[in-house]
């Protein structure tokens, strides 16, 4: 394992995970429910994987997809965006942060986060070679949690 990411331990997904198992809880910690999707969303998937669609997509996103953001965020927020040069689509939040932060900064760089933090921001930030991130709430440097 690398040296910058030893200390990092597991994140607090597979913490409330395992504690939902253990006392056989409803887990509303990640957004795993337990009953199926839709049967409509679920047609929709097997129609897509047999029209062949089912190949990787461009590595900023299927263009009818960000086409669907952008008309999103303007119905929703009155956010014209460009699809083409202002949507990117990732696999998720902690992909896409991740993403931000690499392409955002410099190691060495200082950064604010806001208290409560999304558990992956700070190893993120870590990896990315920042310096100890500042709260803004506080001041204080935001340490990294050992678990």
């Amino acid at each position: 394992m690398a040296k910058r990411v030893v200390g990092f331990g597991t994140t607090v997904f597979v913490e409330i995970n395992e504690l939902a198992r253990r006392h056989r809880a409803v887990n509303l910690g990640q957004g795993a429910p337990d009953f199926d999707g839709p049967p409509e969303v679920l047609a929709a998937a097997v129609r897509a994987v047999n029209g062949a669609q089912n190949q990787y997509a461009p590595g900023i996103g299927m263009p009818s997809v960000r086409e669907a953001i952008a008309r999103h965020a303007e119905r929703f927020y009155g956010q014209k965006l460009d699809p083409e040069s202002e949507v990117l689509v990732t696999s998720g939040a902690t992909e896409g942060m991740f993403a931000a932060i690499l392409g955002l900064t410099d190691p060495g760089d200082e950064v604010i986060v806001f208290e409560p933090v999304y558990d992956t921001y700070v190893p993120n930030l870590a990896m990315a070679g920042v310096t100890p991130p500042v709260c803004a709430a506080s001041g204080r440097s935001v340490e990294l949690r050992r678990r």
